[in-house]
């Protein structure tokens, strides 16, 4: 983990343990800097990734500020640091369904920027919720990116595997979203009926170096998922 994205993460969780309320100020950057022993460049780096996501945001001259807080039961749907840790505040769970190595199909091999004869982790998953289920997965991941899976690692946090691991830097995300039904082997795994209503999403997550090692398909279950999303403008 890069330092600054550590120094993020106990801002984060200092904030979440102590629940300040909205505009509440925090300390100031020096005094951050003296807290965390990092230097100057780190907390300005840290506070940014902060205020993208919606945690705080800083009013030049006057200081820095917890941001509103989300309803309880709504979770963050722009966060692309992997499914466990967006939900890092909520219980939620993994269940693996199916884990083999493919060669892509054109389509695979497109999003993923490879050869048709590369070998391919193929990932299915259910996501869990609260106990309700949240989603169903399907990932792929470039084996020569991401060399060892097995069914154990899938039923936790890969992100938090292949970062650890294998010194993978998650740099960024592409999402497109459509609105469409539920096959019947969807609507099966997501106990629901077919042609029931989903929220289908591909998502293509790439290194910090701009090299895609997952692209990863999802169906929303219609009725356990609720959203929310905070914008920074200006």
């Amino acid at each position: 983990m890069l330092k600054y994205d550590e120094v993020a993460q106990k801002i984060e969780q200092q904030i979440y343990a102590t629940k300040p309320v909205a505009g509440t100020r925090l300390a100031n950057i020096e005094e951050l800097i003296k807290h965390y022993d990092v230097s100057r460049t780190t907390i300005i780096k840290a506070l940014d990734q902060l205020e993208r996501r919606g945690i705080i945001y800083q009013q030049q001259g006057s200081g820095i500020f917890v941001r509103q807080s989300k309803k309880n039961d709504y979770i963050s749907f722009i966060e692309s640091h992997g499914f466990t840790n967006d939900q890092d505040r909520i219980p939620s769970s993994t269940k693996a369904i199916e884990l083999s190595i493919i060669k892509p199909t054109a389509k695979i091999a497109q999003e993923l920027q490879c050869d048709l004869s590369e070998d391919i982790y193929s990932v299915k998953r259910i996501r869990y919720v609260e106990n309700n289920i949240h989603c169903l997965e399907q990932s792929y991941y470039r084996k020569s990116l991401v060399p060892y899976l097995n069914l154990e690692i899938i039923s936790g946090s890969i992100f938090n595997y292949i970062k650890q691991v294998f010194n993978i830097n998650i740099g960024f995300s592409d999402k497109y979203f459509e609105v469409t039904t539920l096959d019947t082997d969807s609507a099966m795994l997501l106990e629901l009926p077919q042609g029931s209503p989903t929220l289908y999403v591909e998502e293509i997550f790439y290194t910090s170096a701009g090299e895609p090692f997952d692209y990863s398909v999802k169906h929303y279950h219609y009725k356990n998922s609720k959203y929310f999303v905070q914008s920074q403008l200006g």
